[in-house]
């Protein structure tokens, strides 16, 4: 009885994940399949979904309006950059708050998350500002400065939580057998935390990926990222759904693949420290 009621409970479960994974994989589905529709298509009522003229014209439109490698290229370099200037100021920093904390540790903690929610907007003006004066309006180094400010809070964050897992006798063995802080950090700390911090980087890398409002109004053409590149299909004339929509599936369809092919170390690393 008790199995049959496990069973039960475990099949409703599975029905449950799976129509909530479909639910949000529908947005991306259904971006992908108007991407292969004519423009009438596309607007027609009742939508169509499987059922007409499958076209690559969009594709093709979308290659020669826009040189869709180049702001694939901004997007590597902007997202990648800030990952890794991220990760080189927090991982310092989550050491110092998880084995050396202070009487206001939990307090910069919660200030530095409590900065997530200033309104982007507020902090605009000023930034504009900054940029224009150091002639830096358009760079990659702006975009990777301001990127790597927004999404610290985190990074800090998510190394602090992997860094309190572990044990502290193993670095006070290392400091006894001689080893430096640098050694310290480099050589015993980040293999131990590896899988939290792969995790942290592929989040990091996700979130720059995909932010808009700031790659949208720091850049015009230079450093404009895959998010310009699919802003650029809204124009006063109208929205071109299906070439919006072919314009997206090749803005989303590298991170897709990357956050495919890396699933199991992200979920190892979001899951790090909670099974000892």
């Amino acid at each position: 009885m008790a199995r049959a009621v496990s069973t039960r409970k475990r099949a409703i479960y599975t029905v449950i994940a799976w129509t909530i994974g479909l639910l949000i994989f529908f947005p991306i589905l259904w971006i992908f399949l108007t991407s292969f529709k004519t423009e009438a298509d596309a607007i027609a009522d009742p939508p169509l979904f499987f059922f007409f003229d499958w076209t690559t014209e969009n594709y093709g439109i979308v290659q020669e309006r826009s040189n869709y490698l180049r702001f694939l290229y901004n997007s590597i370099i902007i997202s990648v950059g800030s990952t890794i200037l991220g990760l080189l100021i927090a991982v310092p920093a989550a050491w110092s708050m998880a084995f050396v904390p202070g009487k206001r540790t939990k307090d910069i903690l919660l200030w530095m998350l409590s900065t997530k929610m200033l309104p982007a907007v507020g902090v605009l003006y000023p930034i504009v500002l900054i940029a224009r004066s150091l002639n830096i309006y358009d760079t990659y180094v702006l975009l990777i400065g301001v990127l790597t400010l927004i999404n610290l809070p985190i990074i800090v964050w998510m190394l602090y939580t992997y860094f309190k897992e572990i044990p502290v006798d193993i670095l006070e063995a290392a400091r006894m057998d001689g080893a430096s802080l640098r050694n310290e950090i480099l050589y015993v700390l980040t293999p131990m935390a590896l899988p939290g911090i792969a995790s942290t980087m592929l989040l990091n890398i996700i979130l720059a990926w995909n932010e808009a409002f700031w790659t949208l109004t720091l850049t015009t053409v230079d450093a404009a990222p895959l998010t310009a590149f699919i802003a650029s299909y809204s124009s006063p004339e109208g929205l071109f759904y299906a070439k919006l929509s072919a314009a997206s599936t090749m803005a989303i369809a590298p991170i897709l693949v990357m956050g495919w092919f890396s699933q199991k170390q992200l979920v190892r690393g979001l899951t790090f420290g909670a099974v000892k």
